[in-house]
């Protein structure tokens, strides 16, 4: 199997990382991670511009084509420059969905502006009680001559606040737990009846919990079949998983080599602590398992991207190797680092953050383990 990148690939990630080299200083980030919105409506635009958001859509929507091989490439040099602006949550989430299930009408609508970096929408899929199981959908859709009523909860909604139109999983028949019956609806995010309890995560995001009581949607905001939404949200889910652990694997390549930069300058005894052999035995440790979690991320993007039928073991699988050893990394790193490790003025601290939001996000190691394991 080939893994090197094509030419468009190469380009994509100098353009990206020239950006975060000349433009996304760790102080920048640190800034626009503390403004109001999370990001920077500056570099969101400009992302628009230069066509990152275009990417994974379709020639006939505005897009490039793109699959998840372009997107592991974009989401590994985002991990790199610990990127705040909500790729994920409009373009992977939102973006999937829509691609997968909006008319011509609703493309134009939403999915235009999506790309063209004017609208910011999100896909609010996780419940309270669900955990990371996509079908135990409680909140509810009643039809209601020619409209539809929403009620019921949604937590960790990435971008929430921010964003314009929330896509909705809702049931419209059917039980907790059952694919079939599951509708999506796109839903502006000033609706009456919508309520949003934003915060601040640990790595630096924003996200929010959503509660919907007697919201009311036309049945133009119904995305795709009614009660056939799951293979979609399925799906969409599944490019998400594999978007954030490319962006696992970049950060563990910037905590690997960051580590290793700080034990060749930094002294004890008199000698670079990178001399003790107990250090250096850890360190080629880390080393293994950046090079490990390369070549599986690169197998399971291709596998996905060929429409293989071992497209969930291959993601499960990368998932769970960044659970685990991307985690047992992240902690390496902090731990060489000594007390500074931990503090808020170093981005390493940050960086182990991120990848342990990572590691709980769309189905922890454990969860991985158990689907790879049927």
């Amino acid at each position: 199997m080939d893994f090197s990148l094509n030419e468009v690939q190469e380009m994509l990630t100098d353009s990206i990382d020239k950006f975060i080299e000349n433009d996304y200083a760790f102080d920048t980030r640190q800034e626009y991670a503390s403004s109001d919105s999370g990001y920077s409506a500056d570099v969101w635009n400009m992302f628009a511009e230069l066509g990152w958001t275009a990417v994974p859509f379709s020639e006939e929507d505005g897009g490039f084509n793109g699959d998840q091989v372009d997107i592991m490439v974009m989401m590994q040099c985002f991990g790199r420059g610990l990127v705040v602006e909500p790729f994920l949550a409009n373009v992977v989430l939102a973006g999937g969905i829509l691609k997968r299930t909006a008319d011509a009408g609703q493309k134009e609508k939403w999915l235009q502006p999506l790309i063209g970096g004017e609208l910011h929408t999100t896909l609010a899929f996780t419940e309270p009680q669900a955990r990371y199981d996509l079908s135990d959908i409680a909140t509810t859709a009643t039809a209601d001559g020619d409209d539809w009523v929403l009620d019921g909860n949604k937590g960790f909604v990435l971008n929430g606040a921010t964003s314009s139109l929330i896509i909705v999983p809702a049931r419209t028949s059917g039980l907790p737990g059952d694919a079939d019956g599951i509708t999506l609806f796109a839903v502006p995010g000033d609706t009456p009846g919508m309520s949003m309890n934003a915060y601040h995560t640990i790595d630096g995001l924003r996200a929010a919990e959503l509660t919907l009581e007697n919201v009311r949607v036309d049945a133009g905001a119904v995305l795709g079949e009614i009660g056939g939404g799951f293979a979609a949200l399925d799906a969409t889910i599944d490019d998400a998983t594999m978007a954030i652990s490319a962006e696992a694997v970049g950060i563990m390549h910037v905590l690997k080599d960051k580590t290793i930069e700080y034990s060749k300058s930094r002294s004890q005894f008199g000698v670079p602590i990178g001399s003790f052999q107990a250090l250096q035995h850890r360190m080629v440790d880390m080393l293994t398992a950046c090079e490990q979690a390369q070549s599986l991320l690169m197998w399971a993007a291709m596998t996905c991207a060929s429409g293989d039928g071992d497209a969930k073991r291959a993601i499960s699988s990368i998932k769970y190797l960044v659970g685990t050893s991307g985690q047992l990394l992240g902690e390496e790193a902090v731990q060489i680092h000594g007390g500074m490790g931990v503090s808020w003025e170093l981005d390493v601290a940050h960086y182990f953050k991120r990848l342990t939001a990572i590691s709980q996000l769309f189905g922890n190691a454990d969860w991985h383990l158990d689907r790879l394991a049927v």
